[in-house]
């Protein structure tokens, strides 16, 4: 026979807290130094002296590098771009996303651990933090002391910098959309406009909340290429790995332990790997979407392989097929050369190509044939047909330039206005031009073409089509 226990509903004081989100726990990153590093380090460098350095760089009278939106000029050195060069904006683009999928299909994340905003602007952040806090230990300890004047310093100290340096960033970012010498005059002067002002505050609080707070956050739950970058690897994809057949089992032990004799692998477990981890993972617990492929925890553990005296490489970049095939180095990158990189490869060099070779080889004039509206078609002195046309002539040189325009097309068509034309220096000019044709010719409408060359220079000619009409 069934026991039947019956349900007592619990008592109206009772209650029950559950939590839908585990608790995050704060990541202090270990200091650590080594080969990936250092580079990390030199990446750092040299992203922010160009990022920094390159608005304040002057090229022919003007900013080198400005996106002047409000001229709709786009100027990098040499090159003036306008909104009917947004083809190559696309083609720059491309060519990033190709090179993101290359270099993902090769090794990894490389992007993301060494060269993404994120990563080099956290990696500032943490050292002005490791500065004024001290190690992480001292850090550990600081957050978990209690209310002090000494704390309240440190903490004033560590987001004064954080401050300064995003206000810099954010202003910095600026000045590629406005002169940054304006920009610099204006801020000096208390005189910043409110979106300038509305932007510079907008990117500052970006950088300083992502890179002081969010941190490891904006990877693991933000970042859509954390998600989608599965998509880009195989199993001859290098990535950081543990060296599981040789690790395992893991267990401290002496420097003068014999670890076979104990039945233990080459981890000594001491966790360090862990600690040094922008993220927090535990690279030993295998491949996972946190890993944004830094390789500190490769220079930690290579430290603490020297100082036990075992072989390095323990935690190393590698490939899934070479650690199951134990493939030297030289196999696995010989692996490298498969079809999915081969096809990356090709496609980006044939997409790179064509859009320097146009930039190169483009006509630096560009010229729009407008009908007037106003006077589509009328009758002048000794019974010639007129048709008004307005040009729109730019000049992408940053030098002036003077153009002549010719009318063919019909028999004895000619132009009955100003035939030759300055136009400033990455300017755009409206010319009006009056086009006649003699009388006695049937209704309709009639191709012409419209000739503009550079004056001096042959090799800059345009040839643009338009339409006569001739009134019934």
């Amino acid at each position: 026979m069934t026991k039947i226990i019956p349900i007592v509903p619990a008592s109206s004081d009772d209650e029950i807290e559950v939590s839908l989100y585990a608790a995050q726990q704060r990541i202090h990153p270990r200091s650590v130094a080594g080969f990936f590093s250092a580079w990390r380090w030199v990446t750092v460098w040299i992203t922010q002296l160009a990022f920094y350095g390159l608005p304040w760089l002057q090229w022919n009278d003007r900013q080198a590098v400005l996106f002047d939106l409000e001229a709709r000029r786009f100027y990098i050195f040499g090159l003036v771009l306008h909104p009917q060069d947004f083809i190559y904006l696309t083609g720059l683009l491309v060519i990033s996303a190709l090179a993101l999928f290359l270099f993902t299909a090769i090794a990894g994340r490389l992007w993301c651990g060494y060269a993404c905003p994120q990563t080099v602007y956290t990696e500032i952040f943490l050292w002005i933090e490791k500065k004024i806090e001290g190690d992480r230990s001292a850090r550990i300890r600081l957050d978990e002391a209690g209310f002090s004047f000494g704390k309240l310093g440190k903490r004033l100290g560590k987001h004064s910098a954080w401050i300064a340096v995003a206000l810099w960033t954010g202003f910095t970012f600026v000045g590629y959309f406005t002169p940054i010498r304006e920009l610099a005059a204006l801020t000096a002067a208390l005189a910043l406009g409110p979106w300038q002002t509305f932007w510079v505050l907008f990117y500052g609080f970006a950088t300083y909340g992502n890179a002081g707070f969010m941190r490891e956050q904006v990877c693991k739950y933000m970042c859509p290429y954390a998600r989608f970058q599965s998509a880009m690897f195989d199993k001859d994809t290098l990535i950081v790995t543990y060296d599981e057949e040789r690790g395992e089992p893991r267990g401290p032990r002496s420097k003068k332990a014999d670890p076979a004799a104990m039945g233990l692998g080459a981890c000594v477990d001491c966790s360090l790997c862990v600690q040094v981890c922008p993220t927090g993972i535990d690279i030993r617990n295998g491949l996972q979407y946190e890993c944004i492929g830094c390789g500190a925890c490769i220079d930690v553990c290579n430290d603490v392989m020297d100082k036990v005296g075992y072989p390095r490489g323990l935690v190393k970049y590698a490939t899934q097929n070479g650690m199951v095939n134990h493939w030297t180095k030289t196999e696995m990158l010989r692996r490298a050369m498969r079809p999915r990189v081969l096809i990356y490869s090709g496609i980006l060099l044939l997409i790179t190509a064509t859009v320097f070779i146009s930039l190169f080889l483009r006509t630096p004039l560009k010229v729009d044939v407008i009908r007037d509206r106003g006077a589509l078609a009328r009758m002048v002195e000794q019974g010639r047909i007129e048709n008004v046309f307005r040009l729109q002539l730019m000049n992408i040189t940053e030098t002036p330039q003077r153009y002549t325009v010719s009318v063919t097309g019909l028999p004895g068509i000619s132009l009955a206005s100003e035939h030759e034309f300055e136009v400033l220096p990455a300017e755009v000019r409206s010319a009006v031009v009056r086009v006649q044709i003699p009388p006695g010719s049937t209704p309709g409408s009639y191709p012409i073409d419209f000739d503009i060359q550079a004056v001096g220079n042959e090799d800059v000619r345009v040839r643009e089509a338009a339409a006569f009409l001739v009134p019934r």
